[in-house]
């Protein structure tokens, strides 16, 4: 089959945007696909990352759909009625492996260009960096630099932070923060702000998936040093969150 006639329909959001940047043709993808702009608006949406309208899928009629272990479900893979590539990218150490696999099935060079790229990046040794110099940061809302900690809020009521053993824990390590991160046990903990202290602990809010940006207010008046961080930039792990990388670790330096 020649080169980028392959039919694709992609449910996780990062690789949509990933392959798109490769040519890939693709004929359809989840409604939380939703860059870039506005290239991804001509593909069909056919369900979501958790969920998905197979008899959508069919009228596409794609060659392969591509999921992920993380993104998607184990009964959306079971229930797939076509060829299913299942990536597992669960760190900044993987991804590059994961996307050299789906390179090969789709007989893709850029897109094994870019599994290189990653592999540069975790070639690079990380630096220990000062919270006062946190790359990502859409607006600091309160900045009084006396943190020494910090956690990283992805949902409030209950608020929720990213954990272990998750793609952003794997980021926020390489760009040189384990020191001051702190650790939870769990993927995605629920936690009780008032068990850490508003004088040492700075407070990330991730853009996504919880609005933080319409409640300014409530989080600057809870106390903490506290920024709205651009969430896509630690959590796409595709193109997006590789360009971060090699902006942070290659051109800042």
């Amino acid at each position: 089959m020649p080169k980028n006639s392959i039919k694709v329909v992609s449910l996780v959001p990062s690789i949509t945007e990933t392959l798109i940047e490769c040519g890939v043709n693709l004929v359809g993808r989840s409604r939380f696909c939703i860059h870039p702009q506005p290239l991804v608006n001509q593909i069909s949406k056919v369900g979501g990352t958790k969920d998905v309208d197979w008899e959508k899928v069919k009228q596409v009629a794609p060659d392969i759909v591509i999921l992920d272990k993380e993104e998607n479900t184990k009964e959306m893979a079971a229930s797939c009625p076509v060829e299913y590539f299942a990536l597992h990218i669960q760190n900044v150490d993987n991804v590059g492996i994961e996307l050299l696999r789906l390179a090969k099935r789709l007989d893709n060079e850029k897109l094994a260009q870019i599994a290189e790229r990653w592999q540069m990046v975790n070639k690079k040794e990380t630096i220990s960096k000062s919270l006062t110099e946190f790359p990502g940061v859409i607006e600091w809302w309160k900045n009084s630099q006396r943190a020494q900690s910090f956690i990283y809020l992805i949902w409030k009521d209950p608020w929720m932070a990213a954990g272990e053993n998750i793609f952003i824990q794997s980021m926020l390590d390489k760009l040189g923060y384990r020191s001051q991160r702190i650790e939870f046990k769990d993927k995605y903990p629920q936690i009780n702000l008032g068990d850490y202290s508003p004088e040492s602990t700075l407070l990330l809010f991730s853009s996504e998936p919880f609005p933080f940006a319409n409640y300014r207010d409530q989080m600057e008046a809870l106390g903490y040093d506290c920024a709205l961080i651009d969430g896509e930039k630690f959590s796409w792990y595709g193109i997006r969150s590789l360009e971060f990388l090699e902006q942070e670790l290659f051109q800042s330096n």
